[in-house]
């Protein structure tokens, strides 16, 4: 169950990273997009071996 919040952790660091760096609004929207699915993927790996191992 941390595929959403690592969703949402994942945009949140994007977004911080991009304003970080002085991006604009599409930036911190790609960085956030990117982020958020990045995590998502790690969270889907970590579950299904969190589920494989017990």
């Amino acid at each position: 169950m941390i595929f959403f919040p690592a969703i949402l952790l994942g945009a949140a660091v994007g977004w911080w990273r991009a304003a970080r760096r002085g991006g604009n609004r599409a930036d911190k929207v790609q960085y956030a997009l990117v982020h958020a699915i990045s995590f998502a993927i790690l969270a889907l790996f970590a579950t299904i071996f969190y589920h494989r191992m017990s």
